[in-house]
Formats: structure tokens, sequence, C-alpha cells
């Protein structure tokens, strides 16, 4: 049983003011691994001050300096591997294989910023102008509990490259992946401020960040919900803010592909982080005469498919990180029932002999409308909607009926037919015949997924505020 008691503020760690504890709750076995002590609005407005001020002088710093800052912490990382992974394991329930995969993310965070700053100008000739690139602040990073650490290196590692000093709202789910994190940036040496990280709840971490006028930015990955919360508190003090939110991506399978890759394809893209995604591919668009075919690949394809601890390196799709979770999971799993989808695999309940944990059976409805809500509404779980059409004309228009636009997915032979489809969908980014990352190439949503972008120039620059020199 752990305790984890400290935050991190200025350079060292402190007891936070608060008194409230949450406890840490194993989703595999839902046993208490421990408990997390939870800042207040105090201890934020304690890290926001010491982020103002190290700004001072962070925000001076050189290119060579930040440089040698992020390589610091990357070396901290990686001498701690196995602790990443298997406190991932624990204490949120993913995958052997998705904890690994993240660990490997979380480095490349700290490559990609280095590479900008090798490349990146800060300062640009515009018309007869000078236009200087300058860190916009201290910025509040709130973040949640899918990826913990995989978001605090992305955006910590921008704000670095951009000369700014940050003020960190994990989630207190996350409080053990947090310590760790939080140890290794520590150990790297940053000057006392620049990174500040406090335990506890959105309502009261998260809202005094939103609200705090020292706070020149935020940065969110989360629900749509929570986003727009935070976007109508910020306009008060007329925070930027960059909003990475919820998805539905559709994954468009063109008469043409190979749908004997395609399918296992698309099935991992829907099952990803055991669904636990925000760019999951949950809706899988197949021509109508294709139906059948589909129908019997997925049956060979979910045969692969391990639900089970997530410890063994042989599980594809691990537990839901919460009760609520799984709770809000099965809801879903019944609305598509009483919407009149069929359940073609998985359905309610736990599968077999996982009745103590969180686990979901993994999910595939046919006869899906694209109105209904299991189609239109982001579950965050292992459930995939199967929609058909007749015409690429009808599979583009489906794809792009939603309100959310992160990511979406194409499959065809024809390179220029699946590239001249792409163009025409609606999403921050697509993915052409594979599941790739690009951390250079811009990442966001349109409509209700998000603004802004992260990674890349794009990223870095969401971080900077323009000033023209006029001579």
């Amino acid at each position: 049983m752990k305790t984890i008691d400290k935050i991190y503020i200025n350079g060292e760690f402190i007891t936070p003011k608060g008194t409230e504890y949450f406890d840490l709750i194993s989703p595999t076995t839902n046993e208490k691994l421990g408990k997390v002590l939870l800042g207040n609005q105090e201890d934020t407005q304690k890290a926001i001050d010491a982020a103002k001020t190290a700004f001072k002088t962070f925000s001076k710093t050189t290119i060579t300096e930040r440089i040698h800052y992020l390589q610091n912490i990357q070396t901290s990382i990686k001498k701690r591997k196995e602790e990443f992974i298997s406190t991932m394991i624990e204490e949120y329930g993913g995958t052997s294989q998705f904890a690994t995969i993240s660990f490997d993310y979380m480095l490349k965070s700290f490559e990609s910023a280095i590479q900008l700053l090798n490349t990146y100008s800060f300062n640009k000739i515009m018309g007869e102008s000078e236009v200087q690139m300058t860190p916009i602040g201290v910025v509040g990073i709130i973040i949640p509990w899918n990826s913990s650490n995989g978001f605090i290196c992305g955006k910590l590692s921008t704000a670095i490259a951009a000369g700014c000093t940050a003020v960190i709202k994990p989630s207190e789910m996350s409080a053990q992946q947090t310590q760790l994190i939080t140890e290794c940036l520590h150990e790297a040496g940053l000057p006392k401020g620049v990174f500040n990280i406090v335990n506890g709840l959105g309502e009261i971490v998260g809202a005094e960040i939103s609200r705090n006028p020292d706070v020149a930015k935020i940065s969110f990955t989360g629900s749509t919900a929570v986003g727009k919360i935070i976007a109508k508190e910020a306009v008060n003090t007329m925070k930027r803010v960059t909003l990475e939110l919820g998805g539905k991506s559709p994954n468009i399978i063109l008469d043409d592909a190979n749908f004997s890759e395609a399918i296992p394809r698309a099935i991992a893209a829907a099952y990803m982080n055991s669904g636990q995604a925000c760019i999951a591919g949950t809706r899988l668009l197949v021509p109508e005469d294709k139906l059948e075919e589909v129908k019997s690949l997925i049956n060979n394809s979910t045969q692969n498919i391990v639900v089970g601890d997530p410890k063994n390196t042989t599980t594809t799709v691990g537990p839901m990180v919460s009760i609520k979770q799984y709770e809000r999971v099965q809801n879903y799993i019944q609305i598509g029932i009483n919407e009149g989808a069929e359940i073609l695999i998985g359905g309610l309940g736990k599968p077999n002999g996982l009745e103590n944990g969180n686990f979901v059976k993994p999910t595939v409805f046919v006869n899906v409308k694209n109105n209904m809500r299991i189609a239109q509404e982001e579950i965050f779980g292992p459930v995939l909607s199967i929609i058909t059409y007749q015409t690429e004309e009808e599979a583009i228009k489906i794809a792009n009926d939603t309100t959310y636009g992160l990511q979406a997915y194409i499959s065809s032979s024809n390179e220029k037919r699946a590239h001249n489809v792409a163009s025409q969908i609606n999403a921050g980014r697509v993915q052409i015949n594979g599941i790739k990352h690009d951390p250079m190439a811009p990442f966001g949503g349109f409509k209700q997924s998000g603004i802004g972008r992260e990674f890349g120039t794009i990223g870095l620059e969401a971080y900077l505020e323009p000033k023209a020199l006029i001579r």
C-alpha cells in the first residue's frame, strides 16, 4: 500500500496544504493500491507563482541550454524504463504492449523538441519587419488518465523548447505514474519553478489554473465537455488555449481495399489502448455488398484478441480504468441494443474468469445507422460500430456526419484514390493504409474535437507570441 503525500513546487517535493486523500484502485482487481494527498487552491496558486518567477529568467535561456535540459530529462527517464511500464500496467491497467509503446513515445517527445530547436528560427523577416517569436508565459497543463506521462512529456517538452514555464495538473488517478515522472524531472536539474506538479481535482486545481490571470496559456487533453468549461473560463483573462478533445473516428474501407489486411487493422484501430483512446477508429464504414465478407473477417480477426491481465504480453485488451468507466461502456452497449443495432461479437457483462476487474467484452455492432448514439457519442471503450455505404460519396458524407473531427482512417489499394478521399474528410489527421504517428506533424481536431494543434512547428508556435519590430 503506497501513500503519495507530496507535490512538486519550485524545485522541491513539499506537503500540500490540501487535506483530502484520493484512493488509488487497481483496474485489474479493484483492490486498493494506495492513496494520494490532493493539493488545493492555495497549493495551485503557489505553483503558479513559482512558475511566474521562473519565467523571468527561463524565457531568456538559449537554445543550447534548452536542448541540454531536454537531454537531461530524456536520460533520466531512460534509466527507469521498466518502472514506467510496470507502474502504468498496475495503476492504469494499460496492456504490456501499450505501456511499452507509450514509453517509447515519451522519449520521442524530447527527441522531437530537440529537433525543432535545431531547425526552428525564433526570429523571422516578414515584409520589411523583424518578427520575434517570444515565449508566451506560464502554461497550465491539464491532462487525463489514459496516457498520463505521455501527455506530460509531450506538452512539457514543447513548453521547455519554447522557453515557457509550466504548472501541471495530472489526473489524480495517475498519482503513482506522476510520482515517477516527477522524480525523473527533478533529477534532470531544471531551474526551480520551470515545472510544477500539483495532484488534485479538476474542479479545484484545474479550475484555479483556468481562471488565474498569471497563467498565459492552457494546454488541455480530455473530454469535450470539460474542454468547453476550461475555454469559457480561460476567455475571461484571454488565455491562449490548445484543446485536444474527444473523437468518433471514421474508418473507411473502400471497395478496392485488401480486406484481409484492412479488417484486422480496423480492429486494432478500434481497440487500441483497450478502446480508451480519443483517436480510436470506432466507426467502421464498409461497402454494403461486402458486409457478409466483413462479418466473417471480423469473426476470424477477433479470435486473436486476448482480454485479460494487462501484465501478460499476449493481452491485447485490458480493463477499463475504473468501475465508473466500466459502467459507462456497459451503458452504451445497452443503448446500442435498445437502438436496434445487432451484436456481432461481445455484448454486456464481463468475460468469464475476469469478474473481479473492470473488464469489458470487446464488442462489435452491425446494422448501425450513423444517427444512433453509439455512432455519434464517444464511448471510450472497446466498442466498434459497423456502418454500410453504397457509394464513395456516401462514405465521405457519413464519415463527416459527426460533431467530432480528430482522426480518420482510409484503406484502399489505390493510393491516389485514398489520398483523394482523405482530403475530403474533416479531421485533423487521416491515416492512409496504416496506423502511424508522426511526431513532427500537427495533431488536433476539427469541430468539437478541439482547438489548435500539438507537435511539430505548429505545435511549438502555440507556445509562442509573435512580436513585430517595425522600423
